[in-house]
């Protein structure tokens, strides 16, 4: 990545690197229907937005924010450099000027964080030597043999406290029928004593094939649910692998994620459907 100072390839900067401040900017900008600039609807129909999407994302409260998560989520080219080309093909050049201060310091901080992680540990050899140089963290789960397999799962169960019911069934449907599938559900598997976001980020990535999301009014409110599906979309732009699968239990008062309106809902709401639903999700986590 072309983050050397003092010169910097704003195109291979990804979008995560532009912080809640330019957001919050590019929305006062872009939110307001505008007769003669270009806004927001402009912006996504570059970006590939379809009509029907936009139309969507016309009920969000901030919509130029949704535009900008999904983008990132579904496209691994989505970056700093092509907003500000969109942005100045979309003759909105007033835009890159007011802020272009703020994207060059973010970029900076961006490219700080990046070299720190590329040096070398402080720690000398001995005192390294108490973590785990194996490629899986051991004995973090409750079938973990600490000297051989790590325990592997074919789902990671994404869910809020207040959804624990509905996990307890998809528990009985999933796991104790003839599917005998293999479920991660942290409260149930996870040993106690390590750092929380760690041990997630281990089971997601190299533990578990699949996340089931399980969407609410409480997920949009959880600071660890977000942090998980966050991740697990880093892992698959576009949802290409079709490793996440967000599935609706009971009706919401609040909108949809916008971060996951691209993918496919699996319904328990609809009553025509719900019969069908538990062989859906079930053949949908025992493909390779």
């Amino acid at each position: 990545m072309a983050c050397s100072e003092p010169d910097v390839d704003l195109w291979t900067v990804p979008l995560v690197a532009l912080n809640v401040t330019v957001r919050k900017k590019l929305g006062l900008y872009l939110n307001p229907k505008h007769t003669v600039a270009a806004d927001w609807m402009e912006v996504a129909e570059e970006m590939g937005f379809s009509y029907l999407e936009i139309e969507n994302h016309k009920s969000v409260k901030n919509p130029t924010k949704a535009v900008l998560e999904e983008w990132a989520a579904r496209n691994s080219d989505a970056s700093v450099g092509k907003l500000l080309s969109i942005l100045e093909k979309k003759e909105r050049k007033d835009i890159v000027e007011d802020i272009r201060s703020l994207i060059d310091e973010d970029v900076r901080k961006y490219c700080e964080s990046l070299k720190k992680k590329s040096e070398p540990p402080v720690q000398v050899p001995e005192v390294d030597s108490c973590v785990p140089r194996t490629p899986e963290r051991l004995g973090i789960t409750l079938d973990d043999d600490p000297e051989g397999t790590p325990e592997l799962f074919d789902a990671f169960i994404c869910y809020c406290q207040s959804d624990f019911e509905f996990v307890h069934e998809m528990i009985r449907e999933l796991e104790q029928t003839e599917n005998k599938l293999k479920l991660c559900v942290f409260d149930r598997d996870v040993l106690p004593g390590s750092c929380v976001w760690t041990i997630t980020s281990e089971l997601i990535e190299r533990r578990c094939k699949r996340m089931v999301v399980v969407i609410s009014d409480e997920y949009l409110d959880s600071d660890a649910c977000d942090f998980q599906t966050k991740f697990a979309l880093s892992l698959c732009p576009g949802a290409r692998s079709k490793r996440l699968i967000p599935v609706i239990y009971k009706s919401m008062s609040k909108p949809f994620p916008s971060i996951l309106r691209f993918l496919t809902v699996c319904d328990y709401t609809r009553p025509c459907t719900q019969s069908w639903f538990w062989a859906r999700l079930a053949k949908a986590l025992s493909l390779p």
